[in-house]
């Protein structure tokens, strides 16, 4: 399932990245958003999320949001 998904609150594990665009890439590692870290979506705007990432709260869009795949925690 996608992050744009996901149930604020719950802590899931990143577990792919569908963007072709390297920077965009890059941009979600420098954040330590990647495959096999914990995300949680804080809460849901008009436009996008706001997710917790290690000790960061970041605002994405939806868009963004659709391209980080997530499964749920155990």
């Amino acid at each position: 399932m996608s992050l744009k998904d996901a149930n604020i609150g719950e802590e899931y594990i990143v577990k792919d990245i569908e963007t072709d665009d390297e920077e965009l890439d890059a941009f979600l590692f420098s954040l330590g958003c990647y495959s096999g870290e914990p995300i949680t979506v804080v809460s849901k705007l008009k436009g996008g999320c706001v997710v917790s990432i290690k000790d960061g709260r970041y605002t994405i869009d939806y868009e963004l949001a659709d391209a980080i795949k997530v499964q749920g925690i155990k």
